[in-house]
């Protein structure tokens, strides 16, 4: 049986009190919500910390707002919690499907929105036992001095294992950070770097308190759809994930559009090229082959998770594909996946 190390437990009940703990912190610290990525990393040893902060103390951090005309969700708001808003999943019904695909039901349960938008990247050579990882030495996640996917490179290729970023990326959302001594909101999408390890723009002490999805991104407004490839229909993180959104006037003719790729980098990768192929017409086959077409050429997915990484390539195709003829009404070619929301 793994098990944690010795730690110091904080559970503040403000905000102000846990940016604090965090910034006055002389030892390692770490933030938690729910815990289901951290505790298990801590006893793998991929993460290391003296002190952890709790934040499923502090009131009114878990509510959901989705009647407003912007929704907000609190951080520590569970993903079973989000799935189970009726007004919410009406308004933006991908980003439902996405938080319903994260994991199995009992780990929604306690898993939080914040939690997994900052949960930690992932890679087959980092999440192995400490026994394993030290058999073949670190890797560069790791204290040592190679990254095992490419052994060349001088930055670590772990890529973003976040279901959730993608979508909430392509509807616009922004985040709302809080340090001791500041605040700030920023585009979700800006908080992302492509690097495997340093793969969060926002600061060691800065706590992310909630999300903001405008209401300019609902159901009224843009249509929206999500897809995941993964090996089991459940539990397992993606290999791959799209999500997108497109914005139409009353002709049908596109005014806006936006798209991310899950799983192939560090970071939600944008696919700016969707809105200057789709803006100005209506969607199409051929405006969607092409489209997917760009897509394969950004994707970049590595030998760092299930899968062949040249196969993931090709599913990069398949899958934008299915994602823009599903929101263009057109049918299907391929068999939806296993991601279903079922309210429990």
């Amino acid at each position: 049986m793994l098990r944690l190390p010795p730690i110091k437990l904080v559970a503040p009940t403000t905000v102000q009190a846990a940016a604090k703990a965090i910034a006055t912190s002389d030892d390692n610290a770490r933030l938690v919500a729910g815990g289901t990525d951290l505790w298990p990393n801590m006893k793998r040893r991929h993460q290391k910390a003296d002190t952890v902060v709790s934040l499923m103390s502090i009131p009114d951090l878990d509510s959901i707002d989705s009647a407003n005309a912007n929704m907000r969700i609190g951080a520590t708001a569970t993903l079973a919690n989000i799935i189970r808003d009726d007004k919410l999943r009406a308004r933006f019904p991908a980003f439902a499907v996405a938080v319903a695909s994260i994991s199995s039901p009992p780990l929604r349960n306690m898993g939080t929105i914040g939690g997994n938008l900052c949960v930690d990247t992932r890679c087959t050579y980092y999440n192995q036992t400490e026994e394993w990882r030290r058999s073949i030495d670190y890797c560069l996640k790791e204290d040592g001095k190679i990254c095992w996917v490419a052994t060349k490179s001088p930055k670590c290729w772990a890529h973003t294992a976040s279901d959730s970023a993608p979508i909430l990326c392509a509807l616009d959302a922004k985040v709302r950070l809080v340090s001791a001594s500041a605040r700030r909101e920023l585009p979700l999408a800006d908080m992302y770097v492509d690097d495997g390890i340093d793969y969060l723009a926002k600061q060691p002490d800065e706590i992310l308190t909630e999300v903001l999805v405008p209401g300019s991104s609902d159901s009224d407004h843009c249509r929206s759809a999500f897809w995941k490839l993964r090996r089991r229909g459940s539990i397992d993180f993606s290999t791959l994930s799209v999500a997108a959104a497109v914005w139409t006037d009353d002709n049908d003719v596109v005014t806006r559009a936006s798209m991310y790729l899950g799983a192939v980098g560090s970071a939600p990768m944008p696919v700016a090229e969707i809105d200057t192929v789709l803006v100005g017409n209506k969607m199409s086959e051929d405006g969607i082959a092409e489209i997917a077409h760009v897509a394969h050429k950004i994707a970049r997915p590595m030998d760092n998770t299930d899968f062949a990484a040249s196969w993931r390539g090709k599913m990069t195709v398949q899958y934008v594909t299915a994602v823009l003829r599903e929101i263009a009404g057109l049918p299907q070619l391929r068999m939806r996946p296993r991601h279903r929301l079922k309210v429990v």
